[in-house]
């Protein structure tokens, strides 16, 4: 149970928790902004008919084409609503890829490949829909709902997971917190499981570089980095120390093999073999921005380079993996023996 407190003087101002006026604000404010239920996902679709005369409250798309059903508890008793969006998620799995594009466009009012690149900087996959998972918006849910969500995603890889959603008051003041009932990594994880490759071993890291990251600096100090936000810099805290991955440059192909050497640090902190790293003469304009926000500010992850090349010469094939996550497990195993084959590590 998620508790709020105040700081007045030097004393604590519990702040009751209450219900939302309307429950339907969550739905606008979901609509606008999936982030706040920790989706990175465009909405593709409000109050999505159904064949069965039912209505999703809202339908999204992750940057790998899959779909997401968002499903608000509203008055149905918890029970309901679990197998109320298993329901839903067995009409959805049916969606083909002409499909999706024709009820996104309705309600996009625009080319969904339009929406998806400015929402992504990806082109869209060829194939949509390929996974769906499942998520619960709530207050509360009872603990024999809880126990058949927790049930579902542990023992049988189904990507199900509830969050809530509290609202909070104390002198007038609201705050909103959000919190999950399953941790929605792990969630991902698993059902992967389900419907993709074997892991590799390797990682896929995406190289997001700018005017504040330089391919010069990551290679000459031994790092990458990401910021921005913890949608960018948390998929950081998935490499340890030893994990060897491949880095990805868009427009250019694969640049390098490493193995990471430290674990995620506030770019500030990091320490190169000549000092901090941002005493050193970065070609990069601003790597140390937003230092004293630790949501915004930039972190890196120590990379001992063991094959790099200029990003001209950068290594490719049609057809090979690339996302715009910037951390993620490599399965996809043709690109896996491309990028040995070409990185010397065969």
């Amino acid at each position: 149970m998620t508790s709020l407190y105040g700081i007045v003087g030097n004393q604590l101002l519990p702040a009751k928790r209450r219900a939302l006026t309307r429950e339907s604000l969550i739905e606008d404010w979901l609509a606008g902004d999936p982030t706040l239920a920790g989706l990175d996902a465009m909405i593709v679709g409000r109050q999505v008919p159904t064949d069965h005369g039912k209505f999703i409250d809202l339908l999204a798309m992750d940057a790998s084409g899959a779909l997401i059903i968002i499903e608000l508890k509203k008055d149905r008793t918890p029970r309901e609503i679990v197998a109320q969006v298993l329901d839903y998620a067995s009409w959805v799995r049916t969606l083909t890829t002409p499909e999706i594009y024709e009820r996104a466009e309705k309600y996009l009012n625009q080319r969904l490949a339009t929406a998806f690149r400015e929402k992504f900087g990806e082109p869209i996959p060829d194939q949509l829909n390929a996974t769906h998972s499942m998520l619960i918006v709530a207050s509360e849910l009872d603990p024999a709902s809880k126990r058949i969500v927790e049930y579902l995603s542990e023992e049988h890889g189904v990507a199900i997971n509830t969050v809530f959603f509290n609202v909070f008051e104390a002198n007038g003041q609201e705050w909103l917190t959000t919190d999950f009932l399953l941790d929605q990594e792990e969630v991902e994880e698993r059902s992967e499981r389900k419907v993709r490759a074997p892991w590799s071993g390797y990682f896929f890291a995406n190289a997001g570089l700018n005017e504040s990251r330089t391919w010069e600096d990551y290679r000459k100090y031994g790092f990458i980095a990401a910021g921005g936000g913890e949608f960018y810099s948390g998929r950081l805290g998935q490499l340890s120390v030893g994990d060897e991955l491949f880095l990805f440059d868009k427009g250019n192909g694969y640049l390098g093999h490493g193995v990471v050497t430290e674990e995620k640090t506030p770019a500030a902190d990091f320490q190169t073999p000549d000092g901090p790293l941002l005493e050193q003469p970065l070609l990069g304009r601003n790597l140390g921005h937003d230092a004293d926000n630790p949501e915004l500010a930039e972190y890196v992850v120590g990379i001992d380079w063991k094959h790099t090349i200029e990003r001209p010469q950068g290594k490719w094939f049609k057809g090979a993996f690339a996302n715009q996550n910037i951390v993620c497990k490599l399965r996809d195993q043709a690109t896996v023996d491309f990028l040995k084959s070409e990185f010397g590590l065969e």
